[in-house]
């Protein structure tokens, strides 16, 4: 490119009704071959080793250790043995071994939903309406009872920071359909609760070249940084830069080859460049008519924040983002659904700011025909337990033998249940599914074969679902 042959595509976009700004920008990289579009591009679209129902994942994840007994596990036995002590327990089982109470029955009613007859909680009577559509999986059980490391066994199999996440090998394995925006996007409670524990590691790519890890959405102000370009510089002289960086890019990598740091790192300047073009548009959720943002809850005091990332969620697949992941709760207690004390406020707080969204992203989903090709997650990093936790109003501790997580979409067969607790909601107790098979049932959506899907480092091949996993296949259409 010479300075000549810039002026005179510049000079003809100002002079064709022009104005064309961002887009004039991308018009005039991809005519420079400026926007890393070859076949190396690591985020390129790739197929999994057959063909997957899901070709994209929403992670809605409650953040802090939902209690399954007051959630969707309906336990008639607990109420029958309210108040009495649990003989042989194992007070390590939780965090606090001294304000162990005795068992202790939901302060919530449940009652029959859908076709189905699923009994639900009344904490959610929006998305009770949706029961028909979720596989629940009540068996499931990990290996921690700290926030921490129950974080990271539930995003990247192993309970310790390092790993690649569920949404790296996602993005790995199958890349992007969009090529203006991240493969995998992350947003945080905005409620100044804080991320969760262990912080960015949750959705980090570990030994995956970092171009797979996934990118933190500001919850206020621009939710990406850097994303304008700064005032005093017009395209041409953009361009002229991503031209020399290019270059200088270029003949550094020459020398370095095989260095997958360096190739992603230049991959994200040249996405960053593109995100100029779409991510204003793709983020403002403003664009949406009034009755869909009502649809989410959009403006309701209690759930707007939600709401809107509910909703940038379903924006984001549309647009071929890989992988979109929502924490619901900050960093412990009552800033997130860690209910040690006051279950039930601090429960039908958190539902309260997540029932409507959730159940306007399902409705829209649905309603758009995303939701047979769209994998919704709802879970936590384990469950709690059914006994009592003393406090002025009472809690309920961690539990690492039990939880629920539901799927929904994305060819998940609804209105189902695998596997059960036992009668009072504390151990897993029939087709037990550890948190390797939950991860071996989403890559196997995705199209891959959890066992397969690895990637050498250090001179081990390694994979999501390390040495176990399987599929559960009852809760598959």
């Amino acid at each position: 490119m010479n300075e000549s042959d810039f002026y005179t595509r510049r000079h003809w976009l100002q002079t064709a009704g022009a104005g064309f700004g961002s887009l004039g920008l991308t018009t005039l990289l991809a005519q420079e071959g400026l926007l890393g579009t070859d076949a190396s591009d690591p985020l390129a679209a790739k197929k999994g080793h057959f063909p997957g129902k899901a070709k994209s994942v929403i992670w809605l994840f409650i953040n802090g250790g939902p209690s399954q007994v007051d959630t969707w596990d309906y336990k008639p036995e607990l109420e029958k043995m309210d108040g009495k002590e649990l003989a042989g327990f194992d007070k390590k089982t939780g965090f606090f071994a001294n304000a162990v109470g005795p068992l202790m029955k939901s302060p919530f009613e449940f009652t029959p939903r859908g076709q189905c007859g699923k009994m639900v909680s009344s904490i959610f009577p929006k998305l009770g309406e949706h029961v028909d559509k979720m596989a629940f999986i009540h068996s499931g059980h990990t290996e921690s009872n700290n926030h921490s490391p129950a974080l990271f066994m539930m995003n990247s199999g192993q309970p310790r920071m390092g790993l690649p996440c569920v949404g790296s090998w996602a993005t790995y394995g199958l890349g992007s359909e969009s090529r203006d925006l991240p493969a995998f996007v992350v947003m945080s409670d905005p409620l100044n609760r804080g991320l969760p524990k262990g912080h960015a590691a949750n959705w980090g790519a570990g030994f995956l070249p970092s171009v797979y890890q996934g990118t933190w959405l500001k919850p206020k102000g621009d939710p990406i940084e850097n994303l304008k370009r700064p005032a005093h510089m017009n395209d041409g002289q953009q361009l002229r830069q991503l031209a020399l960086l290019k270059k200088l890019n270029g003949q550094h990598i020459e020398t370095r080859p095989g260095d997958v740091e360096l190739e992603a790192r230049i991959k994200s300047f040249e996405l960053a460049y593109r995100m100029q073009t779409a991510a204003p548009e793709a983020f403002d959720i403003n664009l949406e008519p009034e009755h869909i943002k009502k649809l989410y809850g959009v403006g309701e005091k209690r759930c707007d924040h939600f709401a809107r990332q509910c909703l940038t969620a379903r924006r984001m697949v549309e647009r071929g983002v890989r992988f979109v992941q929502i924490y619901s709760g900050g960093m412990e207690n009552q800033r997130s659904w860690d209910g040690h004390s006051d279950i039930k406020g601090n429960h039908s707080q958190f539902a309260g700011e997540t029932d409507t969204p959730i159940a306007g992203l399902l409705t829209d989903l649905e309603q758009r025909g995303l939701l047979d090709d769209t994998l919704v997650i709802w879970g936590g990093e384990f469950g709690r337990l059914p006994l009592s936790q003393k406090s002025a109003k009472p809690g309920r501790d961690h539990n690492p033998h039990c939880f629920t997580t539901w799927m929904a979409g994305g060819g998940i067969k609804g209105g189902v249940s695998y596997g059960e607790s036992d009668e009072i909601g504390h151990h897993a107790a029939v087709d037990k599914a550890h948190v390797n098979d939950i991860h071996a049932t989403i890559l196997n959506q995705l199209g891959f074969d959890h066992e397969k899907l690895t990637y050498t480092y250090n001179g081990r091949r390694f994979r999501l679902t390390d040495v176990g996993g399987k599929v559960i296949k009852p809760i598959l259409a």
